[in-house]
């Protein structure tokens, strides 16, 4: 089975640029480490504050591949207080039938 998460948000106006950072230094560890199976991005709405986090792990139920870096622990420690309207994910473990892009 396959991880798919899908978390949203809102942070503070004045903390957008430093959620934004901190979730860059989370991909920059990615690209270094390379991780197999799992696809990950961020997106960031037009109002400039809403972020929508989608991960998907195609080996495994598991979302480790992210939330163990040391980057993505700094980055969560302090969400809560980043944020307006606080992370809502969605998570659902599925098997992956067809795809364009995920291979």
């Amino acid at each position: 089975m396959a991880r798919v998460t899908m978390v949203r948000y809102t942070t503070k106006p004045e903390r957008s640029a430093e959620n934004e950072a901190l979730s860059r230094a989370v991909f920059s560890e990615l690209h270094e480490k390379k991780p197999a199976g799992i696809v990950y991005g961020l997106f960031k709405e037009p109002d400039g504050v809403s972020f929508v986090h989608v991960f998907v792990n195609l080996a495994e139920d598991s979302s480790d591949a992210v939330t163990e870096l040391p980057t993505f622990k700094v980055f969560e420690k302090s969400i809560r207080e980043r944020c307006a309207t606080p992370p809502m994910p969605a998570r659902v473990s599925a098997e992956l039938i067809d795809s364009y892009g995920l291979e």
